[in-house]
């Protein structure tokens, strides 16, 4: 199944949910009235900026919001709310950061004590086992999305047809191309440019129709961007370098280093980046 027909089949889920949510809040007390319409803007809200990405958004945890609203619903009629207890499980399932996970299992048990009251001792015990044998199944489901989704971020060509590639691609390339440089006498040289965030895939796909079939593109973070390019003399990667400079957005900073000159074994992602100058179209000439 395409990615674009899962959002839709989930963008309908969250509005669905967010109509039962308003259905129920019609007959509910003012107190719980007023957690499920918030619970119901954040369904709405939520759907409505879905977007499928399989590049990890770095924003603030919204399962720390989702946790919240869930220990609200119950908090404010856990006698008319108690079946919400069992989202919690689904709520599990979400890869997230550990605090954030921490925080959710302490307001799952927050939300088992204010319904335990309501039952006897038998029930109560019997529905925490219940919930912690969901929750391990379900964090240990998360923790499998977890790996996945980072082979997925990992995925090396990042557009299909164009010779874009993650950044731990170049970290590979960089000692066969070293090696290779060597023996054929071939100058090589690492070219590193920062654009705006908004401009990054447009100038990424630029690049690669400027660069030869042989030579690849590399986002390194969503501001960076890197090509291995290959040129018989200093002059000649000179040359080529303006040109790129000249095709690429205005306002950018760039820099250049040849690869023969680079110590491998002390360059990561990070080292890259931190290379590129202070001051917009600054570089080594």
């Amino acid at each position: 199944m395409q990615s674009k027909y899962k959002i839709r089949l989930l963008r309908a889920n969250l509005f669905a949910a967010a109509c039962v949510l308003a259905f129920w809040a019609l007959t509910a007390p003012p107190a719980a009235s007023l957690a499920l319409w918030l619970s119901v803007g954040w369904l709405f809200v939520t759907a409505l900026l879905l977007d499928f990405s399989h590049r990890r958004s770095k924003g603030l945890p919204w399962q720390l919001l989702a946790g919240m609203l869930l220990l609200g619903l119950i908090a404010t009629a856990p006698e008319r709310h108690s079946i919400l207890i069992w989202a919690w499980a689904a709520m599990f399932m979400l890869p997230q950061n550990r605090w954030v996970a921490v925080f959710n299992v302490t307001t799952a048990f927050l939300s088992w004590l204010l319904i335990s009251s309501f039952l006897s001792l038998a029930e109560s015990l019997l529905l925490l086992a219940a919930l912690t044998i969901l929750g391990i199944l379900s964090i240990t489901r998360a923790c499998q999305l977890i790996d996945i989704n980072g082979s997925i971020r990992q995925r090396l060509r990042l557009i299909p047809g164009l010779n874009l590639w993650a950044g731990e691609q170049l970290l590979k390339d960089l000692s066969r191309e070293q090696t290779r440089s060597e023996r054929e006498a071939i100058y090589a040289e690492v070219f590193l440019i920062q654009v705006k965030r908004h401009q990054l895939w447009s100038a990424a796909q630029k690049l690669c129709s400027l660069t030869y079939s042989f030579e690849n593109v590399y986002r390194l973070d969503s501001h960076t961007l890197a090509t291995l390019t290959l040129s018989h003399s200093p002059k000649e990667a000179s040359q080529r370098r303006k040109l790129l400079c000249a095709a690429l957005p205005e306002k950018q900073r760039y820099q250049h280093m040849p690869l023969m000159d680079m110590e491998l074994s002390t360059i990561t992602l990070e080292t890259l980046t931190s290379l590129l100058p202070q001051q917009l179209g600054e570089a080594n000439d």
